[in-house]
């Protein structure tokens, strides 16, 4: 009787590792489905990352049962017993039906979509530009001046009729290439569509972005003394070009910034500080952290700077190049950035907080504004994000992207001849 008992005890045994072993094969089958499911990473990185999510989320799930499963009654079949068993050596089979997917976004990417039509708005205005110039206004059939409702386009001033000789000549007066009525300014909708670009970090209404309000505050430096006016720094000095250098100064963000001091000061008499305070080799993530006690020194050492401006270098897609014509130079486009210390998850940040955001606001526009009418298609759409960038230090605080890692170091420096002229058109007294 011992000897019987043992060998059934024995075959029992057997049938265990085999069912065990059945279910493993089965196991393996069903992780090998939901990692081909997954995408084209290599194999073993799919599978290290599969094995350790879900053993991360059937811990949780052994711990939390209650809350997460619904009791259901099935009949018995081999499949569900199968199922049954599977899910109790590894409950997460079941619970990864119920999560949900969702699609995320690099924030500071601008999508290829985006850049195209962003292009085919500054051809499209660069076309109206010379259309007119070539043949005067457009007429409609009872004679009076026709204009699209939704563009852009070079005209007199407003509210005069003006012939296309008259034009020009108001062009050649002052250098402004076109006039953006500024009624349509005050339509939110134009505003933002045409001006902006808002990450989905963050939102905007039209009682911040008012065109009026915005226009209506004075953005010229006070004069009359020799204290410094405009600091220039950089807070990630180590951003190149296509074909910069890397960690050469002389070919980065940092020689961008040497010229536009040298244009502020000897062609328009600005009293200029270039700082070239490395805030980002070490940890590129903290740099805003770690370059706000040196620019709160900057700034108590010279109480009469107004103007902060900090110079950075865009990274897009490698088949993405920002450049127009300026000058008959070929030039890296610039973008103007806003930082609103509001998120759309969590609305204002507290700790973030801005009390120059409006001016902050106005300041990029009116710069903004400057560029369309007098060098069409160097500007981007303004971009604004939901932190804070250090732009809180003063009213008039400017972070400027100058090109891409796909612009050549020269289209990068010859953007500094219209940005100087753009920020001497909106500051001089």
């Amino acid at each position: 009787m011992g000897k019987a008992l043992i060998r059934k005890r024995k075959r029992k045994g057997k049938y265990r590792q085999w069912l065990i072993g059945g279910l493993s094969v089965l196991f393996v089958f069903v992780c090998y489905q939901n990692i081909a499911s997954l995408g084209n990473a290599p194999v073993m990185g799919q599978v290290v990352n599969y094995v350790r999510e879900e053993i991360a989320v059937s811990a949780w799930k052994n711990c939390m049962m209650a809350m997460l499963c619904e009791q259901r009654e099935t009949s018995f079949t081999l499949e569900s017993y199968l199922l049954q068993k599977i899910e109790g050596f590894y409950p997460v089979c079941a619970f990864s039906e119920t999560l949900a997917e969702y699609d995320t976004q690099i924030e500071s990417a601008l999508s290829e979509n985006m850049m195209a039509e962003n292009k085919q708005q500054t051809r499209d205005k660069k076309q109206d530009a010379e259309d007119v110039q070539e043949t005067g206004e457009s007429m409609g059939t009872d004679g009076r001046k026709e204009e699209p409702e939704d563009t852009v386009v070079a005209k007199g001033v407003i509210g005069q009729e003006n012939n296309g000789q008259e034009i020009a000549d108001a062009t050649k007066a002052d250098g402004r290439v076109v006039e953006i009525p500024r009624e349509k300014l005050n339509d939110f909708d134009f505003l933002i569509h045409n001006f902006y670009q808002v990450d989905r970090t963050t939102t905007i209404d039209g009682n911040e972005l008012n065109a009026q309000q915005m226009l209506a505050k004075d953005m010229k430096l006070q004069s009359g003394n020799e204290d410094v006016q405009i600091l220039i720094y950089h807070t990630h000095s180590q951003e190149g070009y296509a074909d910069s250098a890397p960690g050469d100064a002389n070919s980065s963000v940092v020689a961008l910034g040497e010229r536009l001091t040298q244009l502020l000061t000897e062609q328009y008499g600005f009293r200029v500080l270039h700082h070239t305070g490395q805030y980002d080799v070490a940890d590129r993530d903290n740099a805003y952290s770690y370059a706000g006690p040196a620019l709160e020194q900057i700034l108590a050492e010279n109480p009469g700077i107004e103007v902060v401006i900090d110079l950075h270098r865009d990274g897009v897609p490698d088949n993405i190049h920002l450049v127009s014509e300026v000058n008959g130079k070929q030039t890296a486009q610039i973008m103007f950035f806003n930082g609103l210390s509001r998120t759309t998850k969590n609305g204002n940040i507290a700790y973030l907080a801005n009390p120059n955001l409006a001016d902050n606001l106005a300041f990029s526009f009116q710069l903004k504004l400057a560029a369309e009418e007098y060098y069409p298609g160097f500007s981007r759409a303004t971009y604004l994000k939901g932190y804070r960038y250090n732009l809180h230090y003063r009213p008039k605080s400017l972070l400027v992207e100058v090109g891409a890692q796909t612009n050549t170091f020269e289209e990068a420096m010859n953007a500094m001849e219209p940005l100087a002229d753009i920020l001497h058109r909106v500051l001089a007294p």
